[in-house]
């Protein structure tokens, strides 16, 4: 039963990262290189952890005319991730700017109601 669960929460939370990249199409044009880079990543890293630097890489392209999308936005965000690996996790965004730009609890990234994060994070003061 732990299993299933375990499992239909991994699903959940692939579904989240899905969300977040088909809400301001991320792939771009090269959704088959995007989804194979994009796969590498979430054998390597936490899926939480994924979101957040999804949506921090979002917000440092926010005004980037053309948008970066597809695999050079997706290299972006696995940049933070590789120095976030040696660091402390030091968010910009609060969670409600996250569920704001997301539409997402941020429950499992910043952690809530006696559910800690999968990875402790520093929020902006």
């Amino acid at each position: 039963m732990a299993e299933v669960l375990m499992e239909i929460w991994e699903e959940v939370n692939r579904q989240r990262v899905k969300h977040i990249i088909s809400s301001y199409q991320l792939d771009g044009d090269e959704a088959s290189q995007f989804n194979t880079y994009l796969e590498e990543l979430l054998h390597l890293y936490p899926l939480p952890l994924i979101e957040l630097a999804l949506v921090e890489t979002l917000i440092d392209f926010w005004l980037s005319v053309p948008s970066v999308r597809g695999v050079e936005f997706l290299s972006q965000a696995h940049d933070k991730l590789k120095h976030w690996e040696g660091e402390p996790i030091a968010s910009t965004i609060t969670p409600s700017q996250f569920q704001q730009i997301t539409g997402l609890d941020p429950g499992p990234i910043f952690g809530s109601s006696g559910v800690p994060p999968a990875c402790p994070i520093v929020n902006p003061s």
